[in-house]
């Protein structure tokens, strides 16, 4: 008879019983009486078999508990008894079998010593099955606990899906989607970028050793990014003779690859129609249903990250319709999220051609953001433009701001946007991707792009946080640096717009929400003290004045005749709106 593959078949799709489980059945009474402690192995059984067979080698697949009532066993007298079991025992090992069970009574009375010490000898976990317990009765265990723990394993992934659903319907549904796989999951995600490097993780990184092998391991998904570029570089004529038969027959890149490096499991998938994007994720421990969360969690990313996202269409589509008749962009702020906004400008950097091109939706989902603009613009006759909006190249040379003058102040900063948005270069630079982000969204450095940043804003405010997040690209651009952000000059750029506020709101409380005082000690000190002025900018008299002022200084407890409590004082009111 033809003896079984040299290869195991592959573990059935139930999932498996720890050994552990069976041992703490009660109404089985099985006991292990030899083999390594299951508890401290792990050991688990994928399916049961009964047989009576010298040897059972050719009829198992591997992982069985195999059953016996020791009919094949010669009484202990026998000659060569011990050699036989010795064999029986390093046979059922070498098809994998996970563990044996003897059936005491009625062929034998006791679990013979030989067979013991064989088990011992060979690692194989023995079990004793007693006289009341049949082997029907083991199987019928074995497959209850099976389907229990199946029953548990589909709970676990509803719930997770759940979760990275409800992830997924976030104002940032990529670093949220993230961070609940990674929960679940109870390791590291990221999604990588074209460049097969990550650009947003959640949970804790593997080791630099694993995290390397992660790398890649995305490479082999995404064989167009930079890890599998690098990989695919050789020298000689070994290198060049694959990098031409790469070429002659290319090979579609498998949808997930999975690994092991450094204890930790790796997996990768790429995403469909995400432009060379990938998820990566690493675990210390491979639970049932891990692969299941992951691919649903890369279905979602590959949602979030298509060049047409569809979980806030509609709300953008409303959004669009409302402005396009006539409302005001206060107005419409709330169907896109709540809170002040963050305007992001990025120009994808020259001369890197060893990279994967970088795409704006690349961009945009490494930011989080599923408001963008990617830059294309149109001119009167509908046609694309792809001429840039970086500079007025005049003649003079003097590279002016588009939509702006020196001359011109402050209060045009807000229509400049939407100037520069309207002019092009003659250089050809093309237009920059826009992108608005939350403003507790902290952008970051991406690859093979360059940022600029505007600081925070409300709705209202926008168009001149776009003027800000263009001057910030241009010096970016203009320095060499990959990332800048807007800074105010003066004294409010030397503190942080968090701080200014809340240093602001504090020093200004004790005059309440509203009322006269804050506006009247705001003109009083714009008009340099002048009770007269003041009076006359707000008709009233200028003895209610001095009570106004003067109740300020009580409430405030400040001097107000210190040129420094008036400095500190005028400041804390712009960060309040109470200063123009």
């Amino acid at each position: 008879m033809a003896d079984a593959p040299d290869t195991l078949a592959a573990a059935p799709p139930t999932p498996p019983v720890p050994l552990t489980a069976l041992l703490a059945h009660e109404e089985l009474g099985l006991r292990q009486i030899a083999g390594p402690d299951a508890a401290r192995t792990g050991a688990v059984v994928h399916w049961v078999h009964t047989s009576e067979m010298a040897d059972p080698y050719p009829y198992l697949l591997g992982g069985e508990l195999l059953l016996t009532a020791g009919v094949h066993v010669p009484a202990a007298d026998a000659d060569s008894v011990a050699d036989r079991l010795d064999a029986y025992a390093a046979r059922i090992v070498a098809a994998g079998g996970a563990a044996l069970g003897f059936g005491v009574a009625p062929v034998h009375d006791t679990v013979p010593e030989a067979l013991v010490d064989a088990c011992e000898r060979h690692g194989l976990p023995l079990l004793e099955v007693p006289p009341r317990t049949t082997f029907s009765g083991v199987a019928r265990a074995v497959w209850q606990l099976m389907a229990e723990a199946r029953h548990a394993e589909l709970r676990r992934v509803t719930q997770a899906q759940q979760g990275l659903a409800a992830a997924a319907s976030r104002p940032d549904p990529v670093p949220a989607l993230l961070r609940q796989l990674a929960a679940r999951l109870s390791g590291y995600a990221a999604l990588y970028g074209a460049d097969g490097t990550p650009a947003q993780s959640a949970g804790t990184p593997p080791e630099p050793g694993a995290g390397a092998a992660l790398g890649r391991l995305v490479g082999v998904v995404n064989p167009g990014g930079g890890a599998a570029s690098d990989e695919g570089r050789g020298t000689g004529v070994g290198g060049s003779a694959a990098r031409g038969q790469a070429e002659r027959a290319p090979r579609p890149a498998p949808a997930s690859a999975t690994d092991t490096a450094a204890g930790t499991h790796l997996a990768a998938y790429a995403l469909a129609g995400a432009h060379g994007l990938a998820l990566g994720v690493a675990t210390r421990q491979r639970e049932p249903g891990d692969h299941t969360l992951a691919g649903v969690a890369a279905v979602l990313l590959s949602l979030l990250t298509a060049p047409h996202q569809g979980a806030a269409e509609s709300a953008r589509s409303a959004a669009l319709v409302r402005l396009l008749l006539g409302a005001a962009p206060e107005d419409v702020a709330p169907l896109l999220g709540p809170g002040r906004w963050t305007v992001v400008h990025a120009r994808v950097r020259g001369g890197d051609h060893e990279r994967t091109p970088a795409t704006p939706a690349s961009l945009a989902a490494a930011l989080g953001s599923v408001l963008a603009d990617d830059g294309r613009g149109v001119d009167g006759g509908g046609a694309a433009d792809p001429r840039g909006v970086a500079r007025d190249e005049s003649a003079d040379g003097g590279g002016r701001e588009a939509g702006s003058s020196r001359e011109a102040g402050s209060s045009k900063e807000a229509g400049s946007g939407k100037e520069a948005e309207s002019r092009t270069t003659g250089a050809g630079t093309p237009r920059p991707v826009r992108l608005l982000l939350p403003a507790d969204r902290e952008p970051a450095p991406q690859a093979g792009w360059t940022l600029g940043v505007s600081a925070p804003a409300g709705a209202e405010a926008l168009p001149a946080a776009d003027a800000q997040a263009a001057r910030a690209l241009r010096r970016a651009e203009a320095t060499r640096v990959p990332f800048v952000r807007h800074r105010e000059t003066g004294l409010a750029g030397l503190v942080a717009p968090a701080e200014a506020d809340a240093h602001a709101r504090t020093l200004l409380a004790p005059l309440g929400d509203g009322g006269p005082l804050p506006e009247t000690l705001r003109t009083w000190l714009s008009l340099h003290g002048s009770w007269d002025r003041t009076a006359a900018a707000l008709s009233v008299h200028r003895n209610t004045v001095r009570q106004r002022v003067t109740r300020c200084a009580t409430l405030l407890d400040v001097d107000l005749d210190d040129p420094d409590v008036r400095m500190e004082l005028w400041f804390a009111l712009g960060r309040t709106g109470g200063a123009g």
